[in-house]
């Protein structure tokens, strides 16, 4: 039997490592909490594909330590707070971004964002990136009992925008986005220009694709699934 595809009118983005490079502020706060506390920075690319596993991963990282540890949670507190005076000091949109971002907006489809990142965080992060009135909607870590791999953000997000879940795509640079994508019922893309480790094979995720930049969301918006509406439907 074949499976009928509705049009799409929603496109979901993951935060870090997908919608925006967050990476060099993180890396940044990151090797200035090892300094603090007497240890050796981190190469910039060391830090780099783990940035969209979160704090605990990047703790673990540069201290070495589980969660476990007594001083852990005092650790990630830290670095958060530090983070949170250097939000968006060299974050940007990845290149090609706004012109995808424009295109959506163009052609009548919302977008959102979908992140595991607490809202205290991603609230004030979008706005000094410009971004908070263009959003059709934002879902932070926070904003439910389960975070992704759940599929609970994400439909929370399609209730927001009054969308079903077949009539949506999620866009991230990690398994959990695809898992909870494919969980909620919705299309999924990797962004392959995202926070990638070399040992990760994206191809074995089950994503409905594969973008290599943010313009190529646009082509595959284009070409798959009927994405946009008739003119004068």
């Amino acid at each position: 039997m074949t499976q009928v595809l509705e049009r799409l009118r929603s496109v979901f983005f993951d935060l870090d490592g997908t919608l925006a490079d967050t990476a060099p502020d993180l890396a940044h706060v990151l090797n200035r909490l090892l300094q603090d506390e007497g240890h050796q920075p981190l190469a910039y690319e060391k830090i780099r594909v783990r940035v969209s596993h979160g704090s605990d991963a990047l703790i673990q990282l540069g201290f070495g330590i589980s969660g476990s540890d007594p001083s852990f949670e005092d650790l990630r507190q830290r670095f958060l707070a530090l983070y949170r005076s250097h939000l968006a000091n060299e974050t940007r949109l990845f290149p090609g971004m706004e012109t995808a971002l424009q295109w959506l907006e163009r052609n009548g489809m919302k977008w959102g964002v979908i992140t595991n990142k607490p809202a205290w965080l991603t609230n004030p992060l979008l706005e000094e990136l410009g971004l908070s009135p263009r959003a059709a909607c934002i879902v932070s870590g926070d904003s439910v009992a389960n975070r992704k791999p759940h599929p609970e953000p994400l439909l929370l997000a399609c209730e927001l925008l009054d969308s079903k879940p077949s009539q949506c795509v999620y866009v991230g640079d990690a398994q959990r986005d695809i898992r909870a994508g494919t969980l909620a019922g919705m299309r999924t893309l990797v962004a392959l220009f995202g926070y990638i480790d070399h040992e990760e094979d994206p191809s074995t995720w089950g994503a409905d694709g594969i973008i290599e930049t943010p313009l190529d969301l646009i082509d595959w918006l284009s070409l798959n699934h009927a994405a946009l509406e008739p003119r004068g439907s």
